[in-house]
Parts: structure tokens; sequence; C-alpha cells
């Protein structure tokens, strides 16, 4: 272990834990005294460690218990562009994304105005399930303008490409500027349900429509994210400029 640890270090170890499984969705933290007896430190570094895992939505307190960790999580587009940027990845460790259909669909009245189409416009579909450790998180449907496909045919592709948008801005040259993302909740299609393991009949979903654009003004991707009741949607947004 080593040397004059602090609180950021202990963070990281059960963030790491957290991320890979090794602690569970439910599963309650050692108490303040075992993790100041592990790692030889105070009990305000370790106060202090476990007050940022909660910040960022790892954990939640549970009367009578503890510290629990907290339901499965699914980022926002700042957290995955940030982790695409540092690792080439836009998935965190943990995470698998199963391609479910890629193809040509008319543009819905949802789609179609964030895309700046005519309704019915053909435009292209790939519709994905992210799983984390093998519990499915969200179920993600991603509708790209024509010429973003024209750039970018990998996704065409029922494979995975390990950040579509990414990819297309790269070989645009130009970088992703801004995104609006519209949350409201909904009855689950019956879709919905199968792919995130919901059983009951009529299952309330919280729908993230996400809108990215360019540099240049032009939307690169709409997204339309669906997570079932027990996923947390997580943003973490600095108050400071420094």
């Amino acid at each position: 272990m080593p040397e004059n640890i602090g609180y950021a270090d202990i963070a990281a170890h059960y963030r790491q834990q957290i991320h890979d499984g090794t602690l569970r969705p439910g599963d309650t933290m050692p108490s303040l005294r075992q993790v100041c007896d592990h790692f030889g430190v105070a009990q305000t570094t370790a106060n202090r460690a476990y007050r940022v895992l909660k910040m960022e939505g790892l954990t939640l307190p549970k009367g009578g218990v503890g510290t629990v960790v907290a339901g499965p999580s699914s980022n926002n587009i700042t957290t995955r562009v940030r982790l695409h940027e540092a690792t080439g990845k836009a998935l965190e460790s943990g995470e698998t994304s199963r391609i479910l259909e890629v193809g040509t669909t008319g543009a819905d009245e949802l789609v179609a105005p964030r895309l700046d189409v005519s309704p019915g416009t053909p435009v292209h579909v790939r519709r994905r399930l992210v799983s984390r450790n093998g519990v499915p998180v969200h179920v993600s449907s991603s509708y790209y303008p024509s010429y973003v496909v024209a750039v970018t045919p990998e996704l065409s592709e029922p494979v995975s490409t390990g950040g579509s948008r990414e990819l297309a801005a790269e070989r645009l040259g130009l970088a992703q500027e801004q995104v609006l993302e519209e949350v409201t909740s909904r009855i689950a299609t019956e879709a919905e349900k199968s792919a995130l393991g919901l059983t009951s009949r009529d299952v309330i979903v919280t729908q993230v429509v996400r809108t990215v654009t360019l540099s240049d003004g032009r939307v690169v991707e709409v997204a339309v994210k669906v997570t079932g009741g027990s996923t947390i949607l997580r943003w973490s947004t600095p108050l400071s400029g420094g």
C-alpha cells in the first residue's frame, strides 16, 4: 500500500471495485472505521473519500445499514466523451454494448425535427443494449443523417465502433460542440421491456433524447436512450471555472 495515501486514492479504490463488479448494487460498503483501519488514515480522510463516491452517484446512505452501492448508472454524454478522449473507448470497465438492430428507417415526429428533416425522411439507425457487469443499463437508438453515414460506413455494420460520434467527427475534421439532453418519463414498449429485463405489465421508464451538434452547427446524432426505474441517470457538472 502506498505511503501517504489520501482521500482520492481511497475513493479511486472503491470506485474501481464498483465499476468492475466486485461491489455490486445494494452491497454494503465498509464502515468508516474499517476504511480507517484498512488504509491507516484518519476518519476525516475516510469520510471525505466517501463523500466523493456519494457525489458521483456511486453510493447512497441507507438508514440502519450505513452506505450502500447505488443501482446501475448511465453516464451522460460529457462523461463518455471525456472517457473516449482519455482511453479511446466510450465504455467504462465492466460495460458491454450489444447491437440489437442496424438499418434505415423513416424519421418519426421525435427524431425528424431534431435532425432538421421532414418526417419520413430515411435516416440511419443503430440500436444497442448497454450492460454493466451483465446487468442491463439502457437501450439506446442512435439516428444519423446521410452525410454522417457517408464518411463513416462502419455505422452500417452490426458491430460496436467504440465511439460512433467520435469516429464521424474525426473523419469530418470537426469537434463535437454542444449537446442538448431532454429527459422525460413514459410507458416502456414491449421491445424495451424485453431488452431491459422488465417484467411488470406497465413499466415507467426514463427517456433521454440527446441531440449532438458539431462545431459547424450540423447535427451529428440524435439518440434516444431508455432506462428502467432502477437505473440512475448521472450528471456531474463543475460549478467553478477553476
